[in-house]
């Protein structure tokens, strides 16, 4: 079992240490019993998120989190072998610290939210957009981990 989480800073400050981060994305995709996974994390400036929203989404201005996973005929298990989840997520913590203060949480724990949330879609899982978001079976499981993850546990 190889669950391999590389975490980087490309002009952003993160609020929780790098070690803590990927601490969390492997609790999640333990959690999801996932054995082999190659996950980057990276945190990105306003100006570099909203970019990758506009080429890769084709929508305008900052999110706080973007995430790929990918798939392909060169993941392709053989018989009996689950493929490695392969993917890269994207933050971005002045939107996160600007969601923390809209929500009156602690940023801290927005960048648990992101990183769990991020995670999450890389291993496939999604959401509707608008109000049933925090209605979906994706939502209810990622606040059980970030309620588990934010308090240190895993």
């Amino acid at each position: 079992m190889s669950l391999i989480v590389g975490v980087a800073a490309d002009g952003a400050r993160i609020p929780i240490s790098r070690d803590r981060v990927a601490r969390i994305a492997r609790s999640v995709l333990r959690s999801e019993r996932v054995g082999n996974a190659l996950l980057s994390i990276t945190f990105v400036s306003n100006p570099a998120i909203a970019a990758l929203n506009r080429r890769h989404l084709r929508r305008r201005g900052t999110t706080d989190v973007i995430a790929f996973g990918f798939r392909g005929e060169a993941a392709r298990p053989r018989r009996g072998a689950r493929a490695p989840v392969v993917g890269d997520v994207y933050i971005a913590p002045a939107v996160a610290r600007e969601s923390a203060r809209a929500h009156r949480i602690g940023v801290r724990e927005e960048v648990v939210r992101l990183i769990v949330h991020g995670t999450l879609h890389v291993l496939g899982h999604d959401h509707p957009e608008g109000e049933g978001r925090v209605r979906s079976p994706m939502w209810r499981k990622q606040e059980r981990l970030v309620k588990r993850l934010a308090q240190g546990r895993g």
